[in-house]
């Protein structure tokens, strides 16, 4: 059997012209550092949820990527991280939010997913099942990243939230951040999708993306479709928009490029709705489509087909 891994890392007005070459350079050792990683599992056999958890924790780690380390700040000046991963296999999920110094957010889902007690779990509750089970925490400052915290004291006292690729002046343009995510088929046929995100910046009330919700922007079903979503949370909630792919696919017979592209580029955009998403089937096709100006994403598979890219 072939395997595939695809990742992104947020979707947004991501322009060239914004972007140094050194920068464009990090992030696209960052998405491939995440792709090798994940590959590796693969192409040793391993599973589609391990190859997707490892993925995510790549990226968790790497302080460009708004997610773990690189989480935006939040009205109260601390982080407020979500996640979601779920087994297409048997439908297995695990989701967090509103949580903070867990190093590895996407480690708790994947915990509270094998657990199988529930699926998902919030605040102090889902840090004191991460206690229980030993995850790694980190202090405030493993999660402090200087250009984060400039660019949530420009509008802390404002109403003003920023999604993953906003920006409130050209200074702040210019570095570009995202919630990632990750996609994979396996040598066995089974699929898996994880995501994680740092939410948006000065963002109030315990506001909760689509990222965790499972169907919204993170969903998996070895019968149709893995679907990893980013963009504006919002909108991908109302969409219902990774499960909606995999409807058109089930209900409608749609394959994976043609169900993702009437979310994308028809039903989102119908609702406001800006962002992408990456998607694979069991036979190993995949697609990333994105109705923004860019979104960083990466594919490998085992026939040496490998590519990362940034902009449209």
């Amino acid at each position: 059997m072939d395997y595939t891994i695809v990742i992104h890392g947020g979707a947004g007005t991501i322009l060239k012209q914004d972007m140094t070459p050194e920068l464009e350079l990090d992030y696209k050792s960052g998405l491939d550092d995440a792709l090798e990683k994940a590959g590796k599992i693969l192409e040793n056999n391993g599973s589609a949820i391990d190859a997707v958890k490892m993925a995510n924790i790549v990226l968790e780690n790497n302080i460009l990527f708004n997610a773990g380390r690189g989480s935006v700040f939040s009205s109260n000046g601390h982080h407020e991280m979500d996640a979601a991963i779920m087994d297409g296999k048997d439908l297995s999920a695990g989701a967090v939010t509103c949580i903070h110094g867990i190093k590895n957010p996407i480690e708790l889902s994947y915990k509270i997913m094998v657990n199988k007690q529930h699926v998902f779990l919030s605040g102090k509750g889902a840090l004191e099942f991460a206690a229980n089970e030993g995850l790694e925490l980190e202090d405030d400052q493993y999660f402090f990243s200087e250009f984060r915290y400039k660019q949530w004291k420009a509008i802390s006292d404002t109403d003003v939230y920023l999604i993953d690729h906003s920006s409130v002046n050209k200074e702040e343009s210019e570095k570009k951040f995202g919630t990632v995510g990750a996609v994979a088929v396996d040598k066995h046929g089974n699929i898996a999708a994880a995501t994680s995100t740092g939410g948006m910046t000065n963002k109030k009330f315990g506001r909760i993306g689509d990222t965790p919700i499972i169907g919204a922007g993170t969903y998996a079903n070895n019968a149709t479709c893995a679907i990893s979503c980013t963009g504006h949370g919002e909108i991908f909630m109302r969409a219902v928009a990774a499960y909606d792919v995999s409807c058109l696919m089930e209900y409608k017979g749609l394959s994976l490029q043609d169900a993702m592209h009437k979310v994308v580029h028809e039903k989102l955009i119908a609702l406001n709705g800006e962002g992408g998403m990456i998607g694979v089937d069991a036979k190993g096709n995949y697609a990333m489509l994105f109705n923004s100006e860019g979104m960083y994403r990466g594919i490998k598979n085992n026939k040496g087909y490998k590519e990362i890219s940034i902009y449209k």
